[in-house]
């Protein structure tokens, strides 16, 4: 056999599969600067953050007249007196009841509102949405008068309802174009498709929509709440009587025209601001998903 005929009948090598290409990792700027430079400015925004906090600990805490920088030794007389001599639990049973109240009729007015503006056409949907964009620019003490009498003609001054409707009112624009947007991200097929399956728009809305809304309203429901708790002007003007005064209105009564009693108003402040933490640390996810998604256009 010539060499010819034999390298013919040889076999072909066989030749190795070449190795895919490796991914590029993905090149960030951020992967280049030294982390000190990060965690620098950052520690020392959250040192000047929490600074403020722990003068407010720090007198509520430690005995009066004490000029120490650390609260020892620790003493809960300031709280026991804002508690009882200042009347602060009438004071947060009355923001628990309007924060609670404002929270289910702003949550439920502008879902009502947010779906009809998500899903319904109709001639006057432009305007009113920028009626509703053009009345942030309102300030709320613009409000005082007019609503002021409103509440007088309806005999509502000096009760928990006239701050409840003036909050509610005050947040609803905002809330429903949130709402609105956060309607908009769910698609519609969803609920033909319950249509289809013999349920009624209501339902269809119920069992489809109102679950993917939670983040939403979870958004929607804290703002209104932390807004009323902390609002001041409304619960000023329509409460006279001190047994329905709010916490903010409390704080404001702690400081007289020629003293103030700081570690009074600093265990007031504890007060006012724990169940607002307490609030944001259970809901900070759905808090940063529902705004995110309600920001976005549909």
């Amino acid at each position: 056999m010539s060499v010819k005929e034999a390298t013919k009948a040889a076999p072909a090598p066989v030749r190795a599969a070449p190795e895919p290409p490796r991914p590029r990792k993905k090149h960030r700027a951020y992967d280049e600067v030294p982390r000190w430079q990060i965690y620098l400015p950052l520690s020392i925004y959250l040192v000047f953050t929490l600074i403020p906090f722990y003068w407010i600990l720090l007198f509520s805490l430690r005995p009066a007249g004490s000029t120490s920088l650390v609260p020892w030794p620790v003493t809960f007389d300031h709280f026991e007196k804002v508690w009882t001599e200042r009347s602060f639990g009438t004071y947060f049973q009355n923001s628990v009841l309007v924060g609670v109240v404002t929270l289910l009729m702003t949550t439920l007015v502008a879902l009502a509102g947010g779906y009809a503006l998500a899903r319904f056409n109709f001639k006057v949907k432009r305007a009113f949405m920028l009626a509703l964009l053009c009345s942030q620019f309102v300030p709320g003490a613009l409000l005082l008068v007019p609503l002021f009498e409103i509440f007088a003609e309806l005999q509502m001054i000096n009760s928990l309802g006239s701050v409840i409707i003036a909050e509610t009112v005050f947040q609803l624009p905002l809330s429903i174009i949130l709402i609105s947007n956060f309607i908009k991200n769910v698609p519609y097929s969803l609920e033909e498709a319950a249509w289809v399956d013999g349920c009624n728009r209501f339902t269809a809305f119920r069992i489809i929509v109102l679950p993917l809304l939670r983040p939403g309203l979870i958004a929607v429901g804290s703002f209104a709440f932390v807004h009323s708790w902390n609002h001041f002007l409304f619960a000023l003007m329509f409460l006279n009587n001190q047994e329905k005064q709010t916490i903010p209105v409390g704080l404001n009564t702690l400081m007289g025209a020629d003293s103030v009693d700081l570690g009074a108003l600093a265990a007031g402040g504890i007060i006012a601001a724990v169940p607002v933490v307490i609030v944001f640390a259970f809901i900070q996810k759905w808090l940063i998903t529902g705004f995110s998604a309600g920001a976005v256009k549909g």
